[in-house]
């Protein structure tokens, strides 16, 4: 799914998105509660759609549901009870999706899936926490929270604007140029309503040295930075790739995003699924995971002796014509093959739950051995890795998964660390620290093949 976007503002909203229109939503009760507004797109028949969710944490709540005038569109609608409430437009069938959006703290969007949680800024999310399972937080650098009041300077002329109608709409018609005379128009309904939130509290947008003109890279430098070619890049974001992060700004009609978002994106392109296997892969002929590497040639070599070192087998097919080179580079071809088709040989699904489950059994073994007597389990709490241990066959078969699977294997050993935080409060480090230094031990993986593999594990240290 491509990346989705509000259309306008509510006129009610406290918390205006820059470059978009405001349109009237004086027709939804917005004041009512979150039953009232799901009340509204909760007919039966009428292929309208209606929603609430509490939000516990925080004591507020987010509702949505099809516009009663134009079913095309639909509301979105977030309340918090200290930073008030958002109110956006967006087309009816991109309502769900947004849904998922507010199930954690991320309160506003600003500048391309930047986002507050109403204390702090943070980048988008990008980088995926197996511990958390949520993407990790990344805070914006010298982030400041810009207010209705900052932007407010009396020069901007509420007569100029407009408030749209919403049985009326063009989602598609474009922004207005003179989105500053909009807000002031806005800041005036605003100002009227009962127990409105103050101007210097509604949030506009955000301002970020990661966003100053001098850090934005446009799609060539982007594609320079992942190791792609701008053509694959622009690719990718044709086809609705929400791999690719949001830009944070439009100059000149082309896109352009914050360096530190562009580096984000990098790390999660080498810590992805393809990420991980062309790390594997890079000293390889045929960029085969050194697994899959050894299986082919372990397959050649057998091919060449079946076709060619057995007289009886090789009489019923060798022309004069052939030779050994030429067997050999057929049974090349047969064992890559093989190789290639690891994941048809292998349950990889299977074997990742297994080895999840050996880990966790001889970590859980070797704390109990290390407890012995009451009172040690706080000590050890101090250095995990020096207490966690793998039985040998535990460890040879977490190094093969990882040889030749290592994409399935990073997986897993995410799950590793999330079950080892679960139940033991375990540092992610830790858990990682441990593993490695097993398959140090054990496993058949060069030096150098565990520092690559391990490096793409180590978690993100935020140095702000």
């Amino acid at each position: 799914m491509s990346h989705v976007l509000p259309i306008a503002n509510g006129l009610r909203t406290d918390h205006p998105v820059p470059g978009l229109p405001f349109v009237d939503d004086s027709h939804l009760p917005l004041d009512e509660g979150p039953e009232a507004i799901e009340a509204v797109g909760r007919h039966e028949m009428s292929g309208m759609w209606g929603r609430y969710d509490l939000n516990r944490d925080s004591g507020g709540w987010y509702a949505f549901t099809s516009d009663p005038l134009n079913h095309l569109l639909g509301w979105v609608v977030r309340y918090h009870p200290e930073h008030g409430r958002t109110v956006l437009l967006m087309r009816a069938r991109d309502m769900s999706f947004w849904h998922t959006q507010w199930a954690g703290d991320q309160l506003l969007f600003r500048a391309g899936g930047y986002w507050w949680d109403g204390t702090t800024w943070y980048r988008p999310g990008q980088v995926w926490d197996p511990v958390t399972q949520d993407f990790e937080r990344r805070k914006a650098r010298m982030a400041v929270t810009v207010h209705a009041t900052d932007m407010l300077d009396g020069r901007a002329d509420p007569a100029r604007a407009y408030v749209a109608k919403v049985a009326t709409f063009d989602a598609d018609a474009p922004e207005p140029d003179n989105w500053l005379d909009h807000l002031a128009l806005w800041a005036q309904h605003h100002q009227k309503q009962d127990d409105a939130l103050p101007l210097e509290r509604c949030v506009v947008d955000v301002s970020s040295s990661e966003l100053t003109a001098g850090q934005l890279l446009g799609a060539p430098e982007m594609a320079e930075l992942g190791g792609i070619n701008a053509s694959t890049l622009r690719a990718y974001i044709s086809r609705g790739d929400n791999e690719v992060p949001l830009p944070q700004a439009t100059v000149g009609g082309r896109d352009q995003w914050a360096r530190a978002v562009a580096e984000d994106w990098v790390e999660a392109r080498r810590r992805s699924f393809e990420g991980i296997g062309a790390a594997m892969a890079a000293e390889d002929r045929d960029s085969l995971s050194p697994g899959a590497a050894e299986v082919r040639d372990r397959f050649a070599s057998d091919f060449q002796r079946t076709l060619f070192d057995r007289p009886d087998v090789r009489k019923r097919w060798v022309l004069r014509q052939r030779n050994q080179e030429s067997v050999a580079e057929v049974a090349g071809e047969l064992a890559w093959t093989v190789a290639a088709s690891l994941d048809r040989i292998i349950p990889t699904e299977h074997l990742g739950r297994v080895v999840r489950a050996a880990v966790m059994h001889d970590w859980q073994h070797s704390l109990d051995i290390y407890a012995g007597a009451k009172g040690k389990h706080d000590e050890r709490a101090q250095q995990w890795h020096r207490h966690l241990t793998l039985t040998i066959p535990v460890a040879k078969m977490l190094d093969w998964y990882i040889r030749h699977f290592p994409a399935d294997a990073y997986s897993s050993i995410g799950d590793i660390q999330r079950e080892a935080h679960e139940r033991w409060g375990m540092a992610k480090t830790d858990a990682l620290r441990a593993l490695r230094s097993a398959l140090s031990l054990d496993g058949e993986l060069t030096e150098q093949q565990r520092e690559t593999y391990f490096a793409l594990l180590e978690p993100h240290e935020d140095t702000d």
